[in-house]
């Protein structure tokens, strides 16, 4: 049996840090298994999380310049990880940063060039997945999708809680995946504006009180009624949420309140419109699973149609790391890794661009 050694990188909209996930695939009876041998997160510092968060704002060429430059800081960290835990990496598998993703213009771009990448680290590196999906006219998203269908199908639901929420089932005999709407990015945005990181637990949202006009107008925006497939990032947030929260101005606590409302409904509507049926199961990752109250309003609205299943610690956090080092396998392998019935796109296709060090 071929064994995989993989260091797979993953930065959210969340803009917690760089994620580093070693890991190992192999294939048994057409079935993929993993093991997550060491991980580790790079936390941004202020300085760099801001460059990330305004990159969708930078000229051409100062844009070029930044996705040079964290190409090669990614390389460097891969560098870092692989000398002090004296691992053994076949090759890297990096996602990259979202600065832009305007699927309906073709345009999906992720920061961190893959050739600076593995000139830095010194290994072959996979990375630009998104590209080829966008050019067959597919949203080049979610990508995750390919992991919950190989390694993670015993479960009804898979849902990521990063910066946006995301589902991902098998229905009427195929995958379908789509970005539910904001998560994090919101929770975090009203956070950050009174001088903290994130809410940890949800301890500050669980001392508010539900804002119910800011709530009705969260509900009704657009997005929500689209039909899937579809997905968004932080362009959408900042023109469509973001003034909303300005509009209906409260205090930290009742409208990081508010948000988890408005968070848990959109993601229990689409729980339900799936079915009623008892035993199904939802797997929570990302870092929205860290937030205990979320979690317990996710879990209170479920109730009875589907268990909220959060799994450890390792798992909820480099979940998505872990398929991208996935992806990266089956690039290598020219098995397709990207789902049209997931993206949209006029057929299945194979995903990544292969980088050799200079």
């Amino acid at each position: 049996m071929k064994k995989h050694k993989v260091l797979a990188l993953m930065s959210g909209t969340s803009l917690d840090g760089l994620d580093m996930a070693y890991c190992h695939f192999a294939k048994s009876d057409s079935r993929w298994t993993f093991e997550i041998k060491k991980t580790r997160q790079v936390a941004y510092e202020r300085e760099r999380r801001e460059v990330l968060k305004l990159a969708i704002t930078l000229p051409a060429l100062e844009h070029t310049c930044l996705h040079n430059e964290y190409g090669t800081w990614l390389g460097q960290q891969v560098r870092s990880f692989i000398a002090e835990e004296g691992l053994d990496v076949d090759f890297v598998s990096s996602h990259g940063h979202t600065s832009h993703h305007q699927p309906h213009k073709g345009v999906s771009w992720q920061l961190g060039s893959g050739q600076h990448l593995a000139n830095a680290c010194g290994l072959q590196t996979v990375c630009d997945f998104r590209s080829n999906d966008v050019a067959l006219g597919g949203q080049g998203a979610p990508l995750v999708p390919i992991g919950d269908q190989e390694l993670f199908g015993d479960y009804t639901f898979c849902l990521n809680l990063g910066g946006i929420s995301n589902i991902s089932l098998h229905h009427k005999g195929k995958r379908i995946a789509y970005d539910i709407g904001v998560a994090n990015m919101m929770l975090n945005h009203i956070c950050q504006k009174s001088g903290f990181l994130f809410d940890e637990g949800g301890a500050l949202a669980a001392k508010g009180t539900i804002n119910e006009p800011l709530l009705d107008a969260l509900n009704n925006v657009e997005y929500y009624r689209l039909p899937f497939p579809k997905s968004t990032g932080y362009e959408w947030f900042l023109n469509d949420l973001v003034p909303l929260l300005e509009q209906y101005p409260d205090s930290l606590e009742n409208q990081l309140c508010t948000a988890v409302e408005h968070i848990t409904s959109q993601v229990a509507d689409q729980v339900r419109i799936f079915g009623q049926n008892k035993g199904r199961t939802l797997l929570v990752t990302g870092g929205g699973a860290h937030n205990k109250f979320l979690i317990g309003q996710l879990s209170e609205k479920l109730s009875g149609n589907a268990e909220v299943v959060v799994p450890d610690a390792t798992l909820v956090d480099y979940k998505e790391a872990l398929v991208f080092g996935l992806m990266g396998v089956m690039r290598m392998e020219n098995e397709i890794n990207i789902l049209s019935s997931v993206t949209g796109a006029e057929r299945d296709s194979t995903g990544g661009v292969i980088y050799y060090p200079a």
